[in-house]
């Protein structure tokens, strides 16, 4: 039964102008979410005052209490009301909206807090007295004289308490604590020099530490790096590699994780614009393909980059959290990290993450037994000798004709002959057991390397090589493939014909919006190609980008480097594999295989000598 549409009715409606208070709550709704998005605001204020150390501290998730305490410049007592008013804004003059240098510039987060909760602000400027004001459900108060020292402290109290609706919408206080967190370390990834500290102050008191991160100090790259292990860890700060590349004008910096140093999700991504935390398709998509060659497709690569450039080149003034940007070139922005990230990867040779060692001792940790025994320390080549010698077995009792039996340790390996291999990274190959895996001496311990593993890469990475040098054979079809499209996708495929004809893929207009597929890349062999082309059309839509078919062009590669590496089960002697050794530390990406998975383990002596409790 066909009902009445609710939205219609016999009265005419009137177009009225809502009151101020009323304007703020809705436009809290659109900057403020969460307590989290409080924080960032208060936080960038915080930064653009100049801070150098900055406390937060919140109760109940942020619903209970924000408070943002620095050392900034301050807010004259003259200009607080003026600070909650809409649209009222130190940051910019409203000339150029594009010319922006600062973390904030809309002029909202104060009145919309101030509409949503019980806001109070005290800040001193130095060589005036403190002032403060209180704003309660878009409620201003008169200013009053208050005490600090210096800086501005920002006290937000009952979120929401004048929007109850929204309340309901929130998550646990752990959650919404766990949000807050997350963004005050992204902050902090930012700003190296900045001291940062967060305190949960539920149920009372001083509250307990959350976060803490000190000032860094040292260049920009020794900083952020100490910034990073703080944040990240250790382990990350010891996998990743310096990324500084530049293009067209944008300069990227940060560090990235070394492939073998992946996570199961994308929860370790970090991109910045002009200092300023984003989450942006087309970075995550240009990120992802940059590992696409090194990770398999259930692996996510982890890294912290930085992406500076003349503010008139991005524009910030997307979304009113300013969470998203828009560059005036996607396609440079994309190709930097894309090919930043790879000249790094490539640069690091044959090296793995250090946690693979980690994984592997864990695995082969024996369980736990009585108290370790205390061993003295090894003994030098002499001391060995004799005590050798006075372990051997006397003659047998009663047969005092035999000769008594002594053992002749076997002659020590001239250092001259060894030396040299030893000291190559993956060092001498030592055996070969169960006919797949090398066992390696190194200066400093050992390396257990998979032969067919290792292999592969290197002969993927020889056949990516030619086809390179050479360019993709393209196949051309006897009867060309004919696909109507939308006026939209026709366009958009015209736009990326180029690069496709470069890996062998040939599209021409064929009149209208339809498209004619004449050749395809030769190695595919048989291809739907219109399968093909919509899911190089759905990429270039979601990312303007594509990578499927030079993806597709890899795995054939991939599949045929597996085939003709060195199968598992067969013998090698020891040139063969020192041969392997040194092929292995010369190729790029050799510390991983096409799927991912390391191709080699390291074992420091003391992590030997740790399993077997001599230490």
């Amino acid at each position: 039964m066909l009902r009445p549409d609710p939205n219609i009715s016999d009265i005419r409606p009137v177009i009225r102008q809502l009151d101020e208070a009323a304007i703020n709550r809705i436009a809290a709704g659109e900057v403020v979410e969460r307590p989290a998005s409080a924080v960032k605001e208060l936080l960038e204020n915080a930064l653009d005052a100049g801070a150098s150390r900055i406390e937060v501290t919140i109760a109940d998730g942020g619903k209970g209490l924000i408070r943002v305490r620095d050392d900034g410049c301050g807010i004259d007592g003259d200009a607080l009301p003026l600070a909650l008013s809409r649209h009222a804004t130190s940051k910019i003059d409203g000339s150029d909206l594009l010319n922006i240098h600062t973390f904030g510039f809309r002029g909202e987060a104060l009145p919309s807090l101030g509409a949503v909760g019980r806001l109070r602000i005290t800040s001193r400027v130095a060589g005036a007295p403190a002032a403060e004001i209180a704003v309660s459900g878009g409620r201003m108060e008169p200013v009053r004289p208050a005490a600090l020292s210096a800086g501005t402290v920002v006290e937000l109290r009952d979120l929401f308490y004048a929007t109850p609706a929204r309340l309901k919408f929130l998550r646990t206080d752990r959650a919404e604590g766990q949000a807050v967190t997350d963004i005050v370390k992204r902050l902090a990834m930012a700003e190296p020099y900045v001291g940062f500290t967060l305190r949960d102050a539920t149920g009372g008191g001083e509250g307990r530490v959350v976060f803490r991160a000190d000032p860094e100090s040292g260049d920009m790259f020794d900083a952020l790096h100490g910034r990073l292990a703080a944040i990240l860890g250790r382990e990350f700060a010891e996998n990743s590699l310096r990324i500084d590349a530049e293009r067209e004008g944008l300069h990227m910096t940060g560090y990235a994780a070394l492939p073998t140093y992946s996570r199961g999700a994308a929860v370790a991504q970090f991109l910045f614009v002009n200092g300023r935390p984003v989450r942006d398709k087309l970075l995550t998509g240009a990120l992802r393909a940059a590992y696409m060659d090194v990770l398999s497709r259930d692996r996510h690569p982890a890294a912290a980059l930085f992406i500076d450039c003349d503010p008139e080149l991005v524009d910030v003034n997307v979304h009113p959290a300013k969470s998203e940007v828009r560059f005036r070139d996607p396609g440079i922005a994309r190709g930097l990290i894309v090919s930043g990230l790879r000249h790094a990867l490539a640069g690091a040779g044959h090296r793995a993450s250090s946690t693979v060692a980690e994984a592997t001792l864990g695995a082969m940790r024996p369980e736990p037994v009585a108290p370790r025994v205390y061993q003295m320390d090894r003994p030098s080549l002499q001391a060995r000798t004799v005590s050798y010698q006075g372990q051997a077995p006397e003659a047998f009792a009663g047969f005092s004709d035999l000769p008594s039996v002594r053992y002749e340790p076997a002659p020590e390996p001239v250092a001259e002959d060894i030396a040299p291999l030893e000291s190559y990274p993956l060092g001498a190959a030592r055996a070969q057991v169960h006919e797949n895996y090398i066992i390696a001496q190194t200066e400093r311990g050992m390396v257990l390397v998979d032969q067919h593993a290792a292999h592969e890469r290197l002969v993927y990475e020889k056949l990516k090589a030619q086809m390179a040098e050479r360019g993709v054979a393209a196949q051309a079809l006897l009867i060309p493939e004919i696909i109507e499209l939308s006026a939209g996708d026709c366009a958009r495929l015209e736009e990326a014909a180029e690069a496709l004809s470069v890996l062998g893929l040939t599209i021409e207009p064929f009149g209208g919006t339809a498209v004619a597929v004449r050749e395809t890349p030769a190695i595919l062999g048989e291809v739907d190609a219109r399968a093909l082309v919509l899911d190089i059309l759905d990429e270039l839509a979601d990312a303007g980008d594509s990578t499927t078919l030079k993806a597709r062009i890899d795995a054939i590669l991939s599949r045929v480097a597996c085939h003709g590496s060195i199968r598992s089960g067969r013998r090698m002697r020891v040139d063969e594999m020192n041969a392997l050794l040194r092929e292995i530390e010369a190729t790029p990406l050799s510390g991983q295989c096409n799927h991912g998975r390391p191709t080699y383990v390291e074992l420091k002596l003391s992590d030997i000598e740790r399993l077997f409790g001599r230490t």
